[in-house]
């Protein structure tokens, strides 16, 4: 009888980057509760840049995935999506403007 290995190598155990894109759309909208659409439209509407693979399939990364979510709290607050791209726009200044106060620090 052959005993199968698990390989627990730190390459092998290691989560991806929060930015690498590595999730299908399919996958992305599943996890965010979305429709594929959704996740294309939010796309053309400058709400996120999933990565593209070189053959041009997107790829979402786990940040993106944490977009999305906040995309779908502040639709369900009803914010259009002009609003949600300054929102999203004045977080992200905010969260810039912390590291760099704590970096100063």
């Amino acid at each position: 009888m052959q005993e199968s290995t698990i390989d627990l190598s730190p390459a092998a155990t290691a989560t991806p980057d929060a930015d690498r894109g590595v999730y299908g759309i399919s996958v992305a909208a599943e996890l965010v509760g979305m429709s594929e659409q959704s996740l294309r439209f939010y796309e053309t509407r400058d709400l996120l840049l999933p990565d593209r693979t070189p053959g041009g399939t997107r790829r979402y990364s786990a940040n993106d995935l944490v977009r999305l979510r906040r995309i779908g709290q502040l639709l369900d607050a009803g914010l259009n999506l002009a609003g949600i791209a300054m929102v999203l726009h004045l977080e992200a200044e905010n969260a810039q403007l912390r590291e760099e106060k704590e970096g100063l620090s």
